[in-house]
């Protein structure tokens, strides 16, 4: 039976068990509120928020003392003028979002770090000014063999390289916001399981997010959920500057989720990247190709992209290369046009979707191609192509199809054509009409084609 004691003893437990839990959801709070308990004691180290003198000498001894003795550095908000700042091993540097400013004094490179198993670098604003980094470092951020790096909710602008260099990395890349660096925003050379999610990047002169190998490779990348926009190609080119997302010789490479828009030339640009998958991302008003697959890759998944605006809608090409191997799948492609960032020398621009061996196109939409909506083959370069349940609206010509000596196979079947001023399919010898409508005079004397259930309305 509960007595007056027992009933008492219970209310205190219970009063006791509140002001626990209080406790701990205060201990969890703590570092965002500023208590800061377990970082270190940055008052005898002569690191000054907002003061006016260079404090790189003792900011790196800061950064070296608080890594051996395993503890978190925290900035207060204000501005630190900086450069040659060597990032120790196992180093946790944070300040206020915003408002914790480190700006680059202009003495050569800015933060860098080389062979480190951790680094985590978070809600820090990184300035470069504009001002150069010297020869030794390629990026405001320079990074070279970090197992595993955290970078996240930093602003990094104002660089004279690359916003971020990484090379031989992994961990991860997110919810920052670079701009303003003279190459590109990111560069993640020969990473090892990186992901670079949920940043903005954006007024970056020849591209936004960089994914290369030295040499072809498995990478295993992945780049999802970032926005990325008003990317110029400064540098010139016919497509190696002025990409959003740009993937080259990394194998195993993820793009899906992406807001991309007004590139100088590619929102994707997949460059012998073989088993690269690039889905489900919106790519507004790119200057030359909106997403590519090109050159010496085997395996290639386009899928679930938007497109609107662009010179030339999904290409899948270089055969000639060794490029093989894709499926182009229920992507929405419109209002193109003829005009490119340079001469073409090739089938130009103003066309949907181009593709040339071992591919299937099925189930998109391409709408307002002033070129033609599907192109298959060019020259001989076409092997196994298969193009069925797609629809074309609004183009010059539905469907150009190669039909030069030694072209391989293609099968076109199902698909519907309507106001294509030029007719449903055309043969062609590389840029020249050889042929009237195919689907109306016949394809018997072209033993490789394989015409089936087309309409045209």
């Amino acid at each position: 039976m509960y007595t007056r004691r027992l009933l008492l003893s219970s209310i205190a437990s219970l009063g006791l068990c509140v002001s626990t839990g209080r406790l701990a959801m205060a201990a969890k709070l703590q570092p965002q509120t500023g208590a800061l308990r377990g970082t270190i004691d940055i008052s005898g180290y002569d690191v000054i928020p907002n003061g006016v003198a260079d404090q790189s000498q003792a900011m790196n001894r800061l950064l070296n003392d608080a890594a051996q003795q395993g503890l978190p550095v925290f900035l207060p908000a204000g501005d630190y003028l900086l450069s040659g700042i060597v990032l120790p091993d196992n180093l946790l540097l944070s300040g206020v979002p915003g408002r914790t400013r480190l700006l680059h004094a202009g003495n050569g490179r800015f933060l860098a770090g080389e062979g480190l198993g951790r680094l985590t670098l978070f809600n820090l604003v990184l300035d470069g000014g504009g001002k150069s980094l010297g020869d030794e470092v390629e990026g405001l951020l320079n990074l070279r063999a970090v197992k595993d790096l955290t970078i996240s909710n930093c602003t990094i602008t104002g660089s004279a390289k690359h916003g971020i260099h990484a090379e031989l990395c992994g961990g991860r890349i997110d919810e920052n916001s670079i701009s303003g660096a003279a190459f590109s925003g990111i560069y993640a050379v020969a990473s090892e399981k990186l992901a670079v999610t949920c940043n903005t990047v954006f007024d970056c002169g020849n591209g936004g997010i960089l994914v290369h190998r030295w040499e072809a490779g498995e990478d295993g990348t992945l780049v999802s959920g970032n926005r990325v926009y008003r990317i110029a190609a400064n540098d010139g080119g016919t497509g190696e500057n002025g990409n959003g997302i740009n993937v080259f010789r990394a194998g195993g490479v993820m793009v899906t989720g992406n807001h991309i828009s007004d590139c100088a030339f590619s929102a994707i640009r997949a460059n012998s990247a073989t088993n690269v998958q690039i889905a489900d991302n919106q790519c507004l008003r790119s200057g030359e190709t909106a997403i590519y697959s090109e050159f010496g890759f085997q395996g290639a998944i386009v899928s679930g992209n938007l497109i609107d605006g662009a010179a030339n809608g999904i290409i899948i090409c270089n055969f000639n290369e060794g490029g093989r191997l894709a499926t182009v799948n229920d992507n929405l492609v419109r209002n193109l046009h003829v005009d490119g960032p340079y001469i073409h020398d090739g089938a130009g621009f103003g066309f949907g979707i181009a593709v040339e061996a071992d591919t299937v196109v099925t189930g998109n939409v391409i709408e307002n191609a002033p070129k033609w909506g599907l192109m298959l083959g060019w020259g001989p370069y076409m092997r196994d192509v298969v193009a069925t349940g797609n629809l074309v609206r609004g183009a010059g010509g539905g469907c150009y199809v190669t039909v030069v000596e030694g072209a391989g196979t293609a099968l076109i079947a199902n698909n519907l054509f309507q106001d294509v001023k030029d007719g449903g399919i055309l043969g062609y010898r590389w840029n020249e009409k050889t042929t009237g409508d195919l689907m109306t005079s016949g394809s018997e004397a072209f033993a490789h084609l394989t015409l089936s259930g087309n309409r045209v309305a």
